[in-house]
């Protein structure tokens, strides 16, 4: 299923060999708040080594007939599918990050979480093409 997401946060310059890849949903009135708190950790991602972080409002995502985004993760009248992706120069790069990226304090809102985790959706992926 194809979609479009128009980009809320793009950070970095480089282009990785691994990419962990994030659909989530965010109620539309949290669309400013999802986006400083991921100015902000994309700042932490770049420190920590990833060479690119996209974060891409969906503004074209279709009803698919049997699977798509917003079935993915149970899409609410209100809400509006993200999809973001950080790339990094390898997975032991990533490995290595993660435990320090979740003590830091900039991975975590500075208020109301914007957006339900529960329904998020998440993943690390190795680079078959890269054109």
């Amino acid at each position: 299923m194809l979609g479009g997401f128009a980009s809320l946060v793009d950070a970095g310059t480089g282009r990785g060999g691994y990419v962990d890849g994030i659909v989530l949903p965010v109620p539309a009135r949290a669309r400013d708040a999802y986006t400083a708190m991921a100015r902000k950790t994309a700042e932490a991602f770049l420190e920590y080594g990833a060479v690119r972080v996209m974060e891409a409002w969906g503004d074209d995502v279709p009803e698919g007939k049997h699977t798509d985004f917003r079935r993915a993760v149970l899409l609410e009248d209100h809400e509006h599918v993200v999809f973001s992706w950080i790339e990094w120069p390898n997975r032991e790069l990533r490995n290595a990050a993660w435990p320090k990226l979740m003590e830091d304090p900039r991975m975590r809102p500075d208020g109301e979480m914007p957006f339900d985790g529960k329904r998020m959706i998440y993943g690390g992926f190795a680079l078959l093409v890269e054109a």
